[in-house]
């Protein structure tokens, strides 16, 4: 009876450890390798243009220095303005020094995509056109194309529509928002492009042009210095936002800069950056 009743106990033993061992190998399923369409997120963080900068301790912006107030020269020849302070902030909170990298502005998304930078941050406008190229963050400010006019038009030039007839003469810089804008409201004016903003802003002020087409800001602050010789027609006649561009490919540098923007919104800094520089006209006393 005593043998019977071991046997017995035993033989569930065994049952017991075998469908113990059964139920483990099932738990025990290796977890899905990588694969080209799921690459790991150790893979993509490596790859990060974010990572990249915090190992190398840089932070490279680009830029072009001649759009008031964005990004100006001072007259020591320093790289200065909204855009500028900016990056400053970006790259103290990340613990890297900033590197500014002064680029011709219809060389700029090239010059992204082929590393010579890590960012643009340049007071670029999000285009169709673009996007297709980089990835833009969420706009850090809304502009859209103004018109100052000769003193003596004041009255018979009322809005860009106006402009829109071949005697009269338009400027704006070449290969910017403000070109195509020119060319799309008033493309039966003769219309002549310039390679900065202060060559085409000066064509009005010497009697060379009826009219200068460029961003809000720009026009706004080229008038202030000039109204005794100025017509300033200051209702935006498109909506352009402005954004920062990176390569493609990068949601790690993007899911920081939308974050980043969004907390120095909410900080006060974006504000106080923003006063100093389209809420007053001081720092114009520093500039070449």
């Amino acid at each position: 009876m005593k043998k019977s009743i071991v046997s017995m106990f035993y033989a569930v033993v065994l049952m017991l450890a075998f469908m113990l061992g059964g139920c483990g190998g099932e738990k025990k399923e290796a977890a899905p390798a990588a694969t080209a369409e799921q690459p790991a997120a150790g893979g993509i963080w490596e790859q990060s243009t974010l990572n990249k900068i915090l190992k190398s301790g840089v932070l490279r912006v680009g830029m072009e220095a001649g759009y008031m107030p964005f990004e100006l020269k001072n007259k020591n020849g320093e790289i200065v303005g909204f855009d500028v302070e900016i990056a400053k902030m970006m790259a103290e909170d990340m613990g890297v020094k900033l590197e500014l990298v002064n680029t011709a502005w219809d060389g700029i998304i090239p010059a992204l995509l082929t590393d010579k930078f890590d960012i643009i941050m340049s007071g670029m406008t999000i285009t169709p056109q673009r996007n297709l190229q980089v990835n833009f963050c969420d706009p850090y400010i809304v502009v859209g194309q103004t018109i100052f006019i000769k003193k003596d038009l004041e009255g018979k030039v009322k809005s860009y529509a106006d402009l829109n007839d071949p005697k009269y003469t338009v400027a704006t810089k070449l290969g910017v928002t403000a070109d195509y804008a020119s060319k799309k409201f008033m493309g039966k004016a003769n219309i002549r492009l310039f390679e900065t903003e202060q060559e085409g802003a000066m064509e009005v002020l010497n009697g060379k042009a009826d009219a200068f087409v460029y961003d809000l800001p720009y026009n706004a602050i080229f008038f202030a210095q000039n109204k005794d010789k100025l017509v300033f027609l200051d209702s935006p006649f498109t909506f352009e936002p402005l954004a920062w561009a990176i390569r493609k490919g990068d949601p790690d540098f993007s899911n920081f800069l939308n974050n980043y923007l969004a907390q120095i919104k909410g900080d006060g800094r974006y504000q106080a950056a923003y006063d100093k520089w389209f809420g007053s006209t001081d720092w114009l006393a520093d500039i070449q």
